[in-house]
């Protein structure tokens, strides 16, 4: 079992810049994969960006993200970060930590981040 927990939502105007935080804990050297997804409201959860944590990492961003949006891992916290800058209205949304670990998948509780135009 992998548990995890996020912090660093929040409610910022367009084009300031939020960081997004993960803890893993419980099994967590079974980790191959990390990522962050975001569901707005009305709409399906999505992608944003995601970390592989075999064979050194490897990075997938949506391309709605790209280069506004870093994803990051610190193996010796073991935390995964999302650095947003310039944001925008449409990144409003829950989102929510992802980790593989032996092949299960484990969510986060979902942290909210809202940008007002």
């Amino acid at each position: 079992q992998v548990q995890l927990v996020e912090s660093g939502g929040g409610l910022v105007q367009a084009g300031e810049s939020l960081r997004l935080s993960c803890a893993a804990s419980g099994r967590i050297s079974s980790i191959n994969n990390m990522g962050w997804y975001r569901q707005a409201p009305g709409k399906q959860r999505e992608l944003v960006a995601t970390i592989t944590t075999v064979g050194g990492d490897s990075t997938n961003y949506a391309d709605s993200v790209k280069g506004r949006f870093t994803i990051s891992r610190d193996n010796a916290k073991n935390t995964v970060d999302l650095q947003m800058n310039s944001l925008k209205p449409d990144d409003t949304a829950v989102y929510y930590c992802r980790v593989i670990a032996s092949y299960f998948v484990y969510w986060g509780q979902g942290t909210q981040v809202t940008v007002s135009s």
